[in-house]
């Protein structure tokens, strides 16, 4: 169980290279698998309590079903990490393929995704994206019952339509999404979420589980300890702080100290 009593949960972040299909691959799926699993044995020897597996690198990206070049990818990366370390895994197959996701949940042993649009309709990069938590809590139910879903609230790199306040959106997408937890960002990657918009969530979901999406360091950390229950985090997890670096378990274990602390 990743919440376990008041236990604050790390979420380290594995950003996959360019994936075959993408307009940055490389041709060399070894050299991702490597860099993948050498990230991942980082984040468990810092103490990290678990890890999502993205494919940070396919830019751009589309809002809806990913290639199928992409899943086969993210399957065999996906068992390459499950193979090497002993931490809980998850996936999340950008930008919103909610059933990719679960389908490689299900071939990897993951055991939680996130979907950054499960409810409501966000403006994107890549236009509107409009939630399907319907579908998603179906095929999840079908195919792999235990994968828990984290959803984003007012997801980064995006706005809201219409008139909804992060606090109506964060209720819908507990009490209609049935997520099991909701995750809260800043406005693009590595940014800090709003505290207030931390603060609001945390008020209209009390009993929710909350996770900081983007923008922890090991200097905020301690601002948002009080509202958030763990943190997805990547970038500041990287050598020198740096998001095209390796992993440095230096750094996660200042971090989980941190949270423990």
């Amino acid at each position: 169980m990743l919440f376990k009593s008041h236990r604050k949960v790390l979420i380290g972040v594995v950003h996959l290279a360019p994936l075959p299909g993408s307009p940055r691959w490389q041709g060399d799926i070894k050299a991702i698998v490597k860099k993948a699993v050498t990230d991942a044995r980082a984040y468990e020897q810092g103490g990290a309590h678990a890890i999502f597996i993205e494919n940070f690198g396919d830019v751009p990206f589309t809002k809806a079903t990913v290639g199928h070049e992409t899943v086969a990818a993210m399957a065999a990366l996906g068992c390459a990490v499950r193979e090497a370390v002993k931490l809980p895994i998850g996936f999340n197959v950008l930008r919103n393929d909610a059933r990719a996701a679960l389908a490689l949940c299900a071939a990897c042993g993951g055991s939680f995704i996130r979907v950054n649009v499960h409810t409501g309709a966000m403006l994107t990069d890549q236009g509107l994206i409009e939630g399907n938590a319907y579908d998603t809590l179906r095929y999840g139910k079908a195919i792999c019952p235990e994968a828990q879903i984290f959803a984003d609230v007012h997801v980064k790199h995006a706005v809201p339509m219409g008139n909804w306040t992060i606090e109506d959106s964060a209720h819908d997408t507990v009490e209609r999404g049935l997520a099991n937890a909701l995750i809260v960002s800043g406005t693009g990657t590595g940014v800090a979420a709003n505290l207030d918009d931390v603060q609001r969530v945390r008020t209209a979901c009390i009993d929710a589980k909350i996770l900081l999406g983007s923008g922890v360091t090991l200097q905020n950390a301690s601002e948002f300890l009080r509202l958030a229950d763990g943190f997805i985090v990547g970038s500041s997890l990287k050598k020198n702080g740096k998001l095209a670096n390796p992993v440095d378990p230096k750094r996660v274990s200042a971090l989980v100290r941190a949270m423990q602390a």
